[in-house]
This record gives structure tokens, C-alpha cells and sequence, in this order.
């Protein structure tokens, strides 16, 4: 199996410039082979670019930018340029499949944040000093940066990726494995119910409390939004301080969400995964919930619009987006597949609807949001359990229909 690790870099001054140039003449490489495709294509000729063809010019560009582009690692470049074509492959997959396409976009020194090493070894090498006692990572073109090594790595190290967030620098390891010993069994299962009052309701009754992160940090993100609109959109370069910092602050308080929110999927995962040997959950479509409902033109009047519920959804929006249900669901069945267990995802239709005592399904089941009452048998629960019950009915049936 891949397992993924990250840790914090420690570059001195000049280091940390160096990498500053690596982003940055990657950046530029990806921006010049997305334009060379655009040209092409525009062209009467049509012409199509791929990715072996611009991976055969590295070496006159190398040869011809040998201070910028002849610095960094050739495989590092190429993964850049493997990037653009994975971009525009998901491009024409959409394009195939009917949806909103989303044309490869040039991309801004600042939103270029990655570059990646396939191979440990070609152009970068994982505890370069070992030596030494304290973790280094060599990168070419920059030296032997200082680890924050806060965990061993188990495994082989395949590939190795330098991320910037904000000021600080990451490197990213996958690591090849051996499968894990599995958890010893507990002969429990369980089905979980994702929600926005609670986190989750599981099929036992207990529930997770909703954090709320983003919530919680409204007030203040609101107020660093407000003091960064008071400064011109400027480029990096040309911002003043006062400006670059409350930019900083900006994306310090966003990266402050994030990480909460992470580590709250990690340890409520982490607790499901010990306690039950198999786990149901719904098979629910985020992107399509979260979504601001379709505009309603007036027939009657042109250019005017009738009330959609926008308003009233945004808030909704905001609060599933807040949840991070899609995060915990990838965290889940990551943990899960490292112990041995199963997860299995269900149809998500009338799990709060239908009565888990006699089987009766109608909407009126359930009057309010969190009560249940089944109009034909008199059954009362919480809505949350209910769907938590009738969820794990769902995957134990599916997992005997198609076992492992």
C-alpha cells in the first residue's frame, strides 16, 4: 500500500529563496507549454500538442535557459508538464461527458504551490545526511534542506513533493508499504448518519457534535477580509507591507480552519475504525448538495428574476462546506483499508424516512428535522439514528449480496 507523509521544512534565508525561484520557473514553464497548446490549436492547422512532444523540447529550453530552467531537475519538469496534461485530459473528460468543462487556466506565481519529484533519488534525495541526526532532504538547485521529521517513515520512499502554504514549506512523501497487520476484530458494526445539527449519528444512538470551525472563525476572517478590501488587487511584488500582511493573515486564519477541521475528520475516523469492524455510511453526492439552486426568470417580465431560495440555500451551503463531510469520507475509508475493515457506501433515498420497526416509508415519518414518528406502528426516535439504522441495514445487505 501508499502511504502519504508530510513535514515541515526548515530552509535558512537562502534556501528558502531558492525554492522561491523553483515555484516560480516551474510556474512559467506550465504557463509557456499551456500557451504552446493554445497557439496550436488556434492555429489553422489545428494542431494538437501532447505531452511527449513538449517533454522532447526540455532539453533545448535547459540548454538554451541554463541560469532559470537549467537549474532545477529535468524530472521535476517533466511532472509539471505531466500536470498540464492531466489537466487537459480532465478537460476533454468532461467535454466527453456533457458537464462544465473548465478550460486549463494559466496559473499566477502565487497559486503555484507544488513541485513534484517522481522518483526518490532522480533530483531529490530523502535523508540525504544520514549521518547526521537531524532529517535532511536534498533538492536540486536549492541543497540540503532541514526536516521537521516528527514520525518515522515506514516503507520505501517513492516519490517526494515540495508544497508551500502561506510562508511555510512541506515536503510530501509516499511511501511504499507492506499491508498492515490487520486491528484485532471487535465483531461490531455500525452505520453513520453525517448531518449538520450533529457531525454524524451512528446506528447505536451516539452522536458526534458539529464543531462548526468555519462558524467560529467567521467573525474574525470577516474582519481580515474587511482590512484586506481596503488595499488595491496588486500583484505580489508590487503590494505594500501593510497590504502583504493582512494577505498573510487572510490565508493564516483559513489554513487555521483547515487544519482543525482535518484533524477533527482524523480523530473521529480514527474512533470509528477502532471500535467497529465494518462501517455503512450514505453515498452522499457533496458537490450536487452544495450547489446554489438554478436561477427563475420571470415569463413575464424579461431580465427579471423570481425568488429561488438562494438565500436560505447559501446558508446551507455554507454549513456543509463548514462540515467537511468529504474529507472525513476520504480519511474514513483510508483508515479503514489500513486496518482491514470494510466500508461500504449506500444509497442515501428515504434512510430517515422509512421505519426501521415495521418498514413503512412516507415523508410525513418524519414531522420535524430531528423527530421521527412513524405514522403506522408509532415507532419514535431521532431522525439522525434512524437513517443510522437503516443505513447499516443497507450495507450489511449490500456486503452479503457482493462479498469481499
Amino acid at each position: 500500500m501508499i502511504r502519504a507523509y508530510k513535514f515541515p521544512l526548515r530552509p535558512t534565508v537562502r534556501q528558502e529563496q531558492a525554492l522561491g525561484a523553483m515555484l516560480r520557473d516551474h510556474c512559467s514553464l506550465y504557463n509557456a507549454a499551456l500557451q504552446e497548446r493554445r497557439d496550436a490549436w488556434r492555429h489553422v492547422s489545428k494542431t494538437t500538442v501532447r505531452y511527449g512532444v513538449q517533454s522532447a523540447q526540455l532539453k533545448e529550453i535547459r540548454a538554451f535557459d541554463p541560469e532559470r530552467q537549467g537549474r532545477w531537475s529535468f524530472s521535476s519538469q517533466q511532472a509539471t508538464l505531466r500536470r498540464l496534461d492531466k489537466a487537459f485530459a480532465a478537460f476533454f473528460r468532461r467535454v466527453k461527458s456533457g458537464e462544465t468543462p473548465g478550460y486549463p487556466r494559466f496559473r499566477g506565481v502565487n497559486w503555484f504551490d507544488t513541485v513534484d519529484f517522481l522518483k526518490d533519488g532522480d533530483g531529490c534525495r530523502w535523508n540525504s545526511t544520514p549521518h547526521d541526526p537531524t532529517t535532511r532532504v536534498r533538492l536540486q538547485g536549492v541543497g540540503h534542506v532541514k526536516v521537521n521529521q516528527h514520525r518515522p517513515v515506514a516503507g520505501r520512499v517513492k516519490t517526494v513533493s515540495v508544497k508551500r502554504e502561506g510562508r511555510r514549506w512541506f515536503v510530501v512523501l509516499t511511501a511504499e508499504q507492506d499491508q498492515p497487520e490487520p486491528l484485532p476484530s471487535t465483531g461490531s458494526v455500525v452505520g453513520i448518519d453525517l448531518g449538520i445539527a450533529n457531525f454524524l449519528a451512528d446506528s447505536g444512538g451516539e452522536f458526534v457534535p458539529n464543531p462548526r470551525h468555519g462558524r467560529r472563525a467567521a467573525a474574525k476572517l470577516q474582519a481580515a477580509q474587511q482590512a484586506l478590501s481596503c488595499f488595491p488587487r496588486r500583484k505580489a511584488k508590487d503590494r505594500t507591507a501593510n497590504h502583504q500582511r493582512a494577505v498573510e493573515k487572510v490565508a493564516q486564519l483559513h489554513g487555521k480552519v483547515r487544519r482543525q477541521r482535518l484533524d477533527h475528520a482524523h480523530k473521529t475516523a480514527l474512533g470509528l475504525v477502532r471500535a467497529h469492524d465494518f462501517i455503512a455510511h450514505e453515498d452522499l453526492k457533496i458537490r450536487n448538495m452544495s450547489k446554489a439552486p438554478a436561477p427563475k426568470p420571470d415569463p413575464d417580465q424579461p431580465g427579471v428574476f423570481l425568488l429561488n431560495g438562494a438565500a436560505a440555500k447559501a446558508g446551507l451551503n455554507t454549513s456543509i462546506n463548514d462540515a467537511g463531510w468529504g474529507v472525513f469520507l476520504t480519511i474514513l475509508h483510508a483508515k479503514a483499508e489500513s486496518a482491514g475493515w470494510e466500508v461500504i457506501a449506500v444509497d442515501p433515498r428515504n434512510t430517515s424516512r422509512e421505519c426501521p420497526g415495521c418498514g413503512h416509508t412516507a415523508k410525513e415519518n418524519r414531522p420535524t428535522q430531528e423527530k421521527f414518528h412513524c405514522v403506522s406502528c408509532g415507532h419514535t426516535a431521532h431522525a439522525d439514528t434512524v437513517g443510522a439504522i437503516n443505513v447499516l441495514r443497507a450495507g450489511l445487505v449490500r456486503r452479503d449480496a457482493h462479498p469481499a
